[in-house]
């Protein structure tokens, strides 16, 4: 009999599953998503604190609002929908997390996927 509750209990163990916390520089991602752009400047590098700081030309901005309107027009618990953009220099900012993007190389559009890692 303890034997049997012994395996029940394993077993409960094995399906709850524990992520892993994802940080920037010893910041969660929800406060990061919470941060102004000011705050997340701070956290840059020297070279995208530049860039940023120089701010955001009109390709990048059109790429973030299109970014957020895919995301928003997806179905809950489904991926959104690919955005092609040539930007391959783009910095990746918190709300980009979860999106697809279709990166030009030259020659064809590649997917990625935006991850918490980037």
């Amino acid at each position: 009999m303890a034997d049997n509750q012994d395996l029940v209990e394993a077993a409960e163990k094995k399906k709850k599953r524990t992520f892993r916390k994802y940080t920037y520089r010893g910041v969660d991602l929800d406060q990061l998503l919470d941060m102004s752009s000011e705050q997340l400047m701070d956290l840059f590098s020297c070279r995208q604190r530049r860039k940023y700081s120089r701010g955001l030309k009109r390709k990048p901005m059109a790429l973030i609002k299109r970014l957020r309107k895919a995301k928003k027009e997806a179905p809950p618990l489904e991926k959104p929908e690919v955005v092609k953009t040539h930007l391959r220099d783009m910095i990746i900012v918190p709300e980009m997390i979860g999106s697809i993007v279709g990166v030009y190389n030259g020659k064809t559009f590649n997917q990625v996927e935006i991850k918490p890692e980037m």
